[in-house]
């Protein structure tokens, strides 16, 4: 991962950094008591950095009644009924990872949910946690009714009459988490320590966890990832974007400076600021320079332009990078505006601002990433032609917007920086199937069609984007990101080389082992 893509055939590493390369140097250095591993025509890689994740999310949910990986509404529903039998002692249904593309309109109905938990609330986040599915219980719980209103930056699903079906989306989900239990400090820990065990399993030495601060019901984790840094337990490195309230205004900064300085330690920092912008576009809420089609409305700016760019303006004066979500076009303009605000009023830096989803990019901004010095944060694994996308994606934003969708090649092209992200627990996040998409333009194993193949990735990119690329946005690449004379050893052997194999099989490769600092963090049985 180099500049010139080289390739060695040896790596030594002594006290945790790469001292040699080459069979010749490393065989100059090698002694009686030196650990060496053969590996039989597997390919090491550095160590793959996941810049946009949710490390105590998806442990939690893996704790939790984890719906990941469902099949259809059907076995969503027998995994929830089993969790609730084999759980008597919760008081209330908690976890998440149903599939909206499983569900008429995304957006499943409270009764088979009261047929499998009973009088138990139950209150489970969604695949791409912008909503959750709440029965009949939990909606009493929260007081929820046909005259609740919906709040400003959120909706709650209803029934032809007026009464709240089974669905709450994006800002509605806090009219049920206030007054969910909160989860104990002893949950939080083994749901972070579960994440990073599982993302060590899939090659991962660092990562950007995307939100650090109270969300949906979960709670702010700074301390948490403080607290186990400073007993040595983070084995990854870790960085972590502040969340900012979209309630407030830049009167906020000084919190966030403060939460900053909390957050430097040894494994973990926290100088990002993380701002979601917009929705998605399955529930029409990604904001759209125009309007969806079948009277779905534009989507909704969380921020308003202007108080976006006076922000950021503050927060690059600071020093915080900032990290957008962004996946409708109006959002992604907006957030290039405000970082070019910024660059007017306070010159370029090495910031390194990346904006996360880049799903829908008019074609006037694509060549704006490279101007800006703003990274693209791409989730490969969504540019596929699933259920969300060609039912409840695609019919609402016709079709020359759907050509717009997830351009990675085109921003290749024009010199933007890629970072790749799995944005776990939303999808999964082994790197190796997201690399796939990126290649392939659909996921390993099924028969789909590819989805505008023409933006397609080669294995190459692919690959930076997952390593080099992510560790430039996390400020990590001088020490991590490629196998370089003198870089920390955060490495990753692969159980086969994927530039020996057909394009359609990179999806079988899978990780043997992770390296950290020298020091073995995972390792399958073979």
């Amino acid at each position: 991962m180099d500049p010139v893509r080289s390739f060695t055939d040896a790596v030594a590493v002594h006290h945790g950094r790469i001292t040699a390369l080459g069979s010749a140097a490393v065989g100059r250095i090698t002694a009686s008591g030196t650990t060496v591993i053969d590996l039989r025509g597997r390919l090491l890689l550095p160590g793959f950095q996941d810049a946009h994740v949710h490390p105590v999310y998806g442990g939690l949910q893996r704790l939790r009644c984890d719906l990941t990986g469902s099949t259809d509404a059907s076995d969503c529903l027998r995994r929830v009924g089993e969790y609730t039998r084999a759980h008597p002692e919760v008081a209330w249904l908690l976890g998440g990872g149903w599939d909206i593309g499983h569900f008429p309109a995304g957006a499943p109905a409270r009764e088979p949910l009261d047929a499998v938990t009973g009088d138990r609330p139950a209150y489970l986040v969604n695949q791409d946690h912008h909503g959750a599915w709440v029965n009949t219980a939990a909606l009493r719980h929260a007081g929820i009714d046909r005259d609740t209103p919906d709040p400003p930056d959120g909706r709650i699903e209803r029934d032809a009459a007026g009464h709240p079906a089974g669905v709450l989306h994006e800002g509605a989900t806090r009219l049920a988490t206030r007054v969910i239990p909160a989860a104990t400090d002893h949950e939080y820990r083994q749901g972070l320590l579960a994440g990073q065990r599982y993302l060590h399993s899939c090659g991962v030495t660092a990562w950007q966890d995307a939100i650090i601060g109270p969300y949906l019901g979960y709670a702010d984790t700074l301390d948490l990832y403080a607290e186990l840094d400073r007993q040595g337990l983070l084995t990854a490195r870790c960085t972590g974007a502040l969340w900012w309230d979209r309630a407030r205004d830049e009167t906020q900064i000084p919190e966030l400076l403060s939460r900053r300085a909390r957050a430097r330690g040894s494994r973990f920092r926290a100088e990002t600021v993380k701002i979601m912008q917009d929705g998605i576009c399955e529930n029409h809420t990604a904001a759209m320079l125009e309007p969806y089609l079948g009277g779905h409305g534009s989507g909704h700016s969380h921020v308003d332009a202007e108080a976006l760019a006076r922000g950021v303006c503050r927060l690059d004066a600071e020093g915080f990078q900032v990290h957008f979500h962004a996946i409708g076009d109006r959002a992604i303009r907006e957030a290039l505006d405000a970082v070019a605000q910024a660059r007017s009023t306070n010159g370029m830096n090495d910031l390194r601002h990346q904006i996360a989803h880049v799903q829908v990019v008019h074609p006037d901004d694509v060549a704006r990433f490279r101007a800006l010095g703003v990274a693209a944060n791409i989730q490969a694994r969504w540019a596929v032609n699933d259920v969300q996308m060609t039912e409840l994606t695609t019919p609402y934003l016709g079709r020359s917007r759907t050509r717009r969708q997830y351009p990675f090649r085109a921003l290749r092209q024009a010199g933007a920086v890629l970072a790749a992200g799995s944005d776990w627990p939303i999808s999964g996040p082994e790197p190796l199937q997201a690399v796939h998409a990126a290649i392939n333009r659909s996921e390993y194993g099924t028969d789909q069609k590819p989805f505008l193949p023409e933006q397609a990735l080669d294995l190459g990119d692919a690959l930076t984007a997952a390593t080099l690329g992510s560790a430039w946005v996390n400020h990590l690449d001088d020490e991590t990101g490629s196998v370089e004379l003198g870089k920390k050893a955060d490495l990753t052997v692969l159980d086969a080389d994927p530039f020996l194999l057909p394009a359609t099989e990179i999806g079988s490769v899978s990780v043997d082992m992770t390296v950290v600092d020298g020091q073995v963090v995972h390792e399958r049985s073979r």
